[in-house]
């Protein structure tokens, strides 16, 4: 019997049940693609990680290094597993070209490297341990995605020819957010060509138990061992590896929670629509005897099939779009070896989507047992008590043309039946607004802030380990100083100190040293060090040490103690987020890099600049900031990019299909009130007017509360995240036009759309069949 009602119920509403079914599709689709997204991610990258044996502890060094007081350290510390020196041939991007590219634009230090003996192995496409023949490159993989280069491509390096074999994975400088990338050679090639460029060394340690790595790296400090370059641990490479596709993954499981809550108000709309088109057959029932939980049993054995078959697809096309999602990890990180697993949460996902649904239904049917069996067999609807806009009158109204009046003082009088139009048109807003403001955050110039770098126009950046490093620094600073189309100009350069910790250990520290008043940098704390005794530290360093403003940080600079008082703290993602600012001098300590930062007068010779100091200046690394951003995040904003996308087409589809069941559920529960007016002679278009200005009013007074929602909570949310790779504050850059014109505008175009075509039925109304005493 139950098939039977089933099936007929469902060939007589077929658009609702379609609408619904999607509703659900939706939800076990999103939920279903972040178990998998989440699940593949963290699988493949473990497996690139264990394929590489990536490094537990990788101290960067450019300078002289003795590696026979490096192996003994190794021998003496029991921490020990392997440890391991690899070079790093750095070469400038101008002497690098694939095919038709020169690389002379990049900001990356590119440079080449032989296969590791022990570990920090470099990986093909399939996750093999590379063997390279004379001759050959292996090119990184993120030059393969750029379409820089493509297998079979000449390459030549400082004048050498090679032939593109393939692309490799790197699992320590695979990300933009990493500064270096690596090409493979082959020893010989390698032998052949180091004296073209700068060498750097990759000392490198596996650790036996990796809960020892704190202690370790104190160890390594404490010990005064080659420390002229940034510091990198595991946790930091494998952040730096995730943090792309992670932020796209938490866009979709941000969508996929709200819109699971909007199924819920979707199946609330339905379930209310059509139990107002069964109102008088629920009378009839109630009437004959039949018991409230076998009228139940219909409507619930018919959402139950809906749910299953919703979710059966929601599952399907999961399979379907989770191939383009997955397309950058695998790229990058190769399959995950939890990929089965993978499916089975995204099964036990939507099996918990399908068992809430039921739990809602039951719910919202208990109203059955409120319904009087003589009053919806007399009135064949439930009967409202229209409060709220008893003052908002008709013959009092001056303002709005009649249609519009009528429709917005509905809205006042019916508050509970259209607040969940509203809170269905917020989410909807909100899930279409942070995911856009994000991506316009990240892509735009001011996120430089995040960075730890001010605001200004061009970069050169020299190493410190290049021939005549002080000089050339001299030599750029006085040409730019001269240059009459520079209006400002700032020096700053990196160096190694040693910090003393509370426990009295001494570890590794970055200070920037230099004036840094010039381009001055946003502080969530305290300001600038402007006195040679001040400091100031990144987030991710003040919290590891404990400081805040106002207390004292030692350092130990050339074997004597130095207290700075710390004057601010700022944001900063680059270098894992670990980088101090001062201003005092210093001759001890080697220098890591110096950058020349210039503020051009006019804006517009700005390219022409970067070209004439990146020809006059081949020793260092010229770049316009924008460029710098877009190349150091630009695979984190694409990811953002395609999930902000993807936000927006969900919202839209959800707006029209919501908007479309509830002017059925209203023209269906005003049937009475359309035959009145109708008799009272108002047209068809009259009251097709009066339902627009109702969710209008309701979709306006949607916009601008998800818009306030997007701009407080939302910011919070997106917050939370950047703030996990060393942003200690967050704030939306906010593209206005996107924002408060474009998603708006689309979002109306989607309700006036779904408002025609959801109140077609009300001119089929006939005054004779619905006007009963």
């Amino acid at each position: 019997m139950f098939n039977r009602i089933i099936r007929n119920d469902i060939l007589k509403s077929k658009a609702i049940t379609l609408t619904t079914m999607i509703f659900v599709a939706a939800s076990a689709m999103l939920v279903s693609l972040a178990a998998i997204l989440v699940v593949n991610l963290s699988g493949a990258l473990d497996t690139l990680m264990t394929q590489a044996k990536t490094p537990h502890f990788m101290q960067m060094h450019s300078g002289e290094i003795d590696t026979a007081r490096l192996s003994a350290f190794a021998e003496q510390n029991s921490s020990v597993d392997e440890f391991q020196v690899v070079e790093f041939l750095n070469i400038d991007g101008s002497e690098i070209i694939l095919g038709d590219n020169s690389l002379a634009n990049s900001v990356q230090d590119n440079g080449l490297s032989v296969q590791s003996e022990k570990f920090d192995y470099l990986l093909d496409l399939d996750g093999n341990v590379i063997n390279v023949s004379n001759g050959e490159i292996y090119v990184p993989v993120s030059y393969m995605k750029d379409n820089t280069a493509k297998i079979g491509d000449k390459a030549v390096i400082s004048g050498k020819e090679f032939t593109v074999e393939g692309f490799l994975r790197d699992s320590t400088m695979n990300s933009s957010l990493s500064a270096s990338k690596r090409f493979l050679v082959s020893s010989n090639d390698y032998k052949e060509i180091k004296s073209l460029g700068n060498t750097e060394y990759l000392i490198e340690f596996r650790l036996k138990d990796m809960s020892a790595l704190s202690a370790f790296e104190t160890a390594y400090a404490s010990a005064k061992l080659e420390m002229n370059g940034p510091t990198v641990t595991y946790a930091l490479f494998r952040m730096m590896n995730a943090i792309s596709d992670g932020m796209m993954i938490g866009v979709i499981l941000l969508v996929s929670l709200l819109v699971v809550a909007i199924a819920f108000m979707c199946i609330r709309f339905t379930l209310l629509a059509k139990i107002e088109d069964d109102y008088r057959e629920i009378g009839v029932m109630k009437a004959i005897g039949l018991r409230v939980s076998d009228i139940k049993k219909i409507y619930i054995a018919k959402y139950a099939a809906i749910a299953a078959a919703g979710s059966i697809l929601g599952f399907a096309l999961s399979f379907v779009f989770n191939g383009m999602l997955l397309k950058n990890i695998r790229l990058y990180m190769g399959e995950s070896e939890n990929s089965s697993f993978a499916y089975v949460l995204g099964i036990i996902g939507i099996l918990l989507v399908f068992l809430a649904i039921m739990v809602y239904v039951n719910g919202v049917l208990k109203r059955f047992r409120k319904i009087s069996a003589a009053e919806a067999i007399r009135f064949g609807k439930s009967q409202e008590q229209n409060t709220g806009a008893n003052r908002f009158t008709l013959n009092g109204n001056k303002l709005f043309n009649t249609n519009v009046f009528l429709g917005i003082k509905d809205v006042l009088s019916r508050k509970r039946l259209y607040a969940t139009m509203l809170a269905v048109l917020v989410i909807s807003a909100f899930i279409m607004i942070v995911p856009l403001n994000l991506y316009n955050t990240i892509s735009s110039k001011s996120f430089i802030s995040y960075m730890g770098i001010g605001n200004y126009d061009l970069r050169i950046q020299l190493s410190g380990n290049i021939d005549n490093s002080s000089e050339k620094v001299a030599e750029v600073v006085e040409t730019v100083k001269s240059d009459q189309a520079i209006s400002k100009v700032a020096v700053l350069t990196t160096k190694t100190f040693k910090a003393k910790m509370e426990d009295g250990s001494e570890e590794n520290i970055k200070i920037e040293l230099g004036d840094h008043s010039i381009f001055p940098i946003e502080y969530s704390e305290g300001k600038a060090p402007a006195a040679d005794d001040e400091i100031a530290l990144s987030t991710i360093y003040a919290n590891e040490m404990g400081k805040k403003v106002g207390d004292v940080n030692t350092l130990v600079i050339d074997g004597r103690e130095k207290e700075l008082t710390v004057s601010g703290i700022y944001s900063d993602i680059t270098n894992g987020g670990k980088t101090a600012k001062a201003v005092f001098t210093d001759n001890s300590a080697g220098i890591m890099w110096s950058i020349i930062s210039a503020e051009l007068s006019d804006k517009a010779f700005i390219d022409a600049k970067y070209a004439e100091y990146a020809d006059k200046f081949d020793f260092a690394k010229t770049s316009d900031i924008d460029e710098f951003v877009t190349q150091t995040l630009g695979s984190t904003i694409s990811s953002v990019e395609m999930g902000s996308y993807a936000a927006v087409a969900v919202a839209l589809s959800i707006t029209a299909l919501v908007t479309l069941l509830f002017m059925k559920m209203l023209v269906a529960k005003d049937r009475y009130s359309i035959a009145v007016m109708k008799a009272f002679g108002f047209t068809n278009s009259d009251i097709k007017a009066q339902y627009v200005s109702r969710t209008v009013f309701v979709l306006i007074a949607g916009i601008v509360l998800g818009t306030l929602l997007a701009n407080t909570l939302g910011e919070k949310l997106a917050g939370l995240v950047i703030s996990s790779f060393g942003a200690s504050t967050f704030n939306f850059a906010v593209n206005p036009l996107s924002a408060y014109l474009f998603s708006p505008l689309m979002m109306i175009c989607a309700v006036l759309i779904a408002t025609k075509i959801g109140t077609s039925g009300a001119g089929l109304i006939k005054i004779s069949e619905n006007i009963k005493e």
